[in-house]
C-alpha cells in the first residue's frame, strides 16, 4: 500500500552546483551528492531529490514547502541570505508577503534559483 510507502518528492534545477549553494548552503538542506543525476536530501521518511534537468519549466504553482515552527525568524534568516519574498496579485499578503488562510495558517512564497515555486508554512 502506497499510505504507508515513504514518499519521493523531485525538482528540477538546471545546475546543480548552484542548486547545492541554494538548497545546502541557503536552505541548510543535509544533500548527498548523487552527481551526474541529483542532489539528495533524505529524511527517512521522506526524501527530495533535486535533480538535473535540461531544461526546467517553472510551474505557476508551489511545487515544494515547509511547515515551520518560526515563519518570522526563518524568513528573517532567508531574507538575510539573499532570499526575496514574492508578492502575488490580488492576494491580501502583509508587507513581508505572508498571507494568512482562512484557517489562520501564514503561507509565504519564494523562488530557487530556476525559478522553482518553494513555501514556508507556519
Amino acid at each position: 500500500m502506497l499510505g504507508s510507502a515513504k514518499q519521493v518528492a523531485f525538482v528540477g534545477v538546471s545546475d546543480l552546483d548552484a542548486a547545492q549553494r541554494f538548497y545546502g548552503g541557503v536552505l541548510g538542506l543535509d544533500l548527498a551528492d548523487a552527481r551526474p543525476y541529483a542532489l539528495v536530501h533524505d529524511r527517512g521518511t521522506h526524501q527530495l531529490r533535486i535533480t538535473l534537468v535540461p531544461e526546467v519549466r517553472a510551474a505557476s504553482y508551489t511545487v515544494l514547502g515547509w511547515t515551520v515552527a518560526d515563519l518570522d525568524g526563518e524568513m528573517e534568516r532567508l531574507v538575510a541570505a539573499g532570499v526575496g519574498f514574492t508578492r502575488y496579485d490580488g492576494m491580501d499578503q502583509d508587507e513581508r508577503g505572508i498571507w494568512t488562510t482562512p484557517d489562520g495558517a501564514r503561507i509565504a512564497w519564494f523562488h530557487d534559483p530556476d525559478g522553482n515555486t518553494l513555501s514556508l508554512q507556519g
